[in-house]
């Protein structure tokens, strides 16, 4: 994965049009001291929006790739994820 070439926001965009809700976040204090900043956590319509995947990892490449294999592992059509590996 190129984050140089990663279009984050069509990402998150094609997330929600899949249906899933994803939230990313970076933590200041973990970041200064040097733990796992960034968050992610997905969730999916059913049931109530649950929580179906959340992730302390230490980039944001660590979250993206937590979010594509989970979203593998979720029974639908992933094919756009190709675009994103």
């Amino acid at each position: 994965m190129n984050l140089d070439q990663f279009d984050l926001g069509e990402f998150m965009q094609d997330v929600g049009r899949a249906g899933f809700t994803m939230m990313l976040k970076i933590d200041h204090e973990r970041l200064r001291d040097r733990g796992k900043p960034w968050t992610v956590l997905l969730s999916a319509p059913q049931p109530a929006g649950s929580v179906v995947m959340r992730g302390d990892l230490r980039t944001l490449e660590e979250c993206l790739r937590a979010v594509i294999s989970h979203l593998e592992s979720v029974p639908g059509d992933r094919a756009w994820l190709e675009l994103y590996r």
